[in-house]
């Protein structure tokens, strides 16, 4: 744009501080920087702060007339203001893209998403379309970005889904049960000057059925879980989880051999019930799965986030008391006592043994993890071929960004054990022994596993064939963890 409203922009001209207070849906600062009239401060009053602005001003930034006539701005007399919320978006490249959303719904709309829904211009609080956040970000950051000739983006929402699957998929599919955010999808991708979609309406695989198969997936899907289904962004209309296991359970059918499936999910934790064996159910067969948990609320704290969100909290006691309460005899009635939040991706590979893998890790991790995904299954791959004869006479590396961390007390001779922590993507740590910090530390693709721990029987005075033994398991989980790369 002439008037340069990206986010590079929109950084110069507010500062970075103003720049970060704009996210949290702190405004004063970014008023503050943008007094002087320009077409940038312009339009970051009428679309980033909603704030109304003299239409000569608007008509100096932008085709204001038109945008008049296209239901983007309203007219008040001299002034007007924005209908939408269209807000700069930096792509993976440094590309400059717009996200088109209603108004108060893109990053930390405060007082709760749907609360700015009066703001906008025909849309009511249950067809809100959502902007930016930390939702979509994270599938985003997740998504594997190989070349793909078919991806489809089911409940597309804004559109940003599809807008990156449009940098390396030939064409994109997006869906969603909402008119309105297939128009503000459309808008998305026009704006940034991506290809084209196909654009359905309809639920979950129904508009899609019968079709050629995708080699990309990816859901940013309304997950909450919720007594009713009064918010079409967030609440599925399920019961319980069953939206997220029925987009898991029938991705199968949809993808292409190798093709990958990627969502966001909320699961329940249920009485007497391990949540890794029942996400791990919903996986069909013939397919690998990363489930990976970030987070888990108590039921309290999961009504209460989401009653805010609904901005419930504002509806007067008796009537937020009475909302809570409904949330409460749901889970009690299902006996869900938490909900967990994550990740799950999903492998079509056709393997007899498929590896399904659900584990926790709520520590912080490092975005793009895309890489990470294709190299998570490339590691399972090895590993489903390799029996522990192979494995021993196989050679690894450790991986670039590993160090190992010695822990013990000041002064004390040996280390009371041994810490390998990676320091990009997952960012695991993993303790190990004396043998396998030595093993880790001399694995750099010339000598194969089982030399390598002959020589360490050796200085240690261990029977070699009993260290051969005992190890694999060991370095199977290292590689399985990513911090050993096989040498092939």
């Amino acid at each position: 744009m002439a008037a340069a409203f990206t986010a590079d922009g929109l950084l110069d001209l507010l500062g970075a501080p103003a720049y970060a207070a704009l996210a949290r849906s702190e405004t004063v600062p970014a008023l503050r920087a943008t007094r002087g009239g320009s077409p940038l401060e312009t339009l970051v009053r009428l679309f980033l702060l909603q704030r109304p602005v003299d239409y000569g001003q608007a008509s100096a930034a932008l085709p204001a007339d038109d945008c008049l006539a296209e239901g983007w701005l309203l007219r008040d007399a001299g002034e007007v203001r924005a209908a939408v919320d269209v807000r700069p978006y930096g792509g993976p490249e440094g590309e400059d893209w717009w996200i088109v959303s209603d108004l108060g719904c893109a990053v930390g709309g405060a007082g709760g998403a749907s609360a700015a829904a009066g703001r906008s211009a025909g849309a009511d609080r249950a067809a809100l379309v959502l902007g930016v956040g930390g939702a979509s970000t994270t599938l985003a950051g997740l998504t594997v970005r190989t070349p793909v000739g078919r991806a489809l983006d089911l409940g597309t929402g804004s559109g940003l889904q599809a807008l990156h699957a449009a940098r390396h998929a030939t064409r994109v599919t997006a869906t969603d049960v909402n008119p309105r955010a297939l128009g503000f999808a459309r808008l998305t991708l026009a704006l940034s000057g991506a290809h084209e979609a196909d654009l359905r309406e309809g639920s979950l695989y129904e508009p899609v059925a019968g079709e050629e198969p995708y080699d990309l997936i990816v859901s940013n899907p309304p997950f909450v879980i919720s007594p009713g289904a009064r918010l079409t962004y967030r609440d599925g209309g399920m019961a319980g989880d069953d939206l997220c296991r029925t987009l898991v359970r029938q991705s199968a059918e949809h993808l292409a051999d190798g093709g990958h499936c990627q969502l966001l999910a909320n699961w329940e934790h249920r009485e007497g019930e391990d949540w890794r064996d029942r996400v791990r159910a919903w996986v069909p067969p013939g397919c690998d799965a990363w489930i990976v948990q970030r987070e888990v609320q108590d039921v309290t704290q999961y009504a209460e986030l989401w009653l805010r969100d609904a901005g419930d909290h504002r509806a007067g006691p008796e009537t937020y008391a009475a909302r809570y309460d409904a949330w409460l005899e749901e889970f009690e009635a299902r006996g869900t006592t938490s909900v967990g939040f994550g990740w799950i991706t999903v492998r079509k590979s056709g393997a007899a043994r498929p590896s399904v893998i659900a584990e926790e890790w709520p520590h912080p991790v490092e975005q793009p993890l895309g890489q990470t995904v294709l190299d998570h299954f490339a590691l399972q791959d090895f590993l489903r071929r390799t029996d522990d004869a192979a494995l021993l006479a196989a050679r690894f590396r450790l991986a670039d960004d590993v160090v190992q961390e010695q822990v013990g007390l000041p002064g004390a001779e040996d280390p009371e054990h041994v810490v390998l922590r990676q320091n990009r993507g997952m960012r695991r740590a993993t303790k190990v022994d004396t043998v396998g910090a030595g093993f880790a530390g001399v694995c750099d693709g010339t000598l194969s596993a089982g030399r390598i721990l002959d020589a360490i029987a050796q200085l240690v005075g261990e029977d070699p064939v009993l260290l051969r033994d005992r190890t694999p398991e060991a370095v199977r989980l290292l590689v399985e963890q990513g911090f050993l790369i096989p040498v092939e």
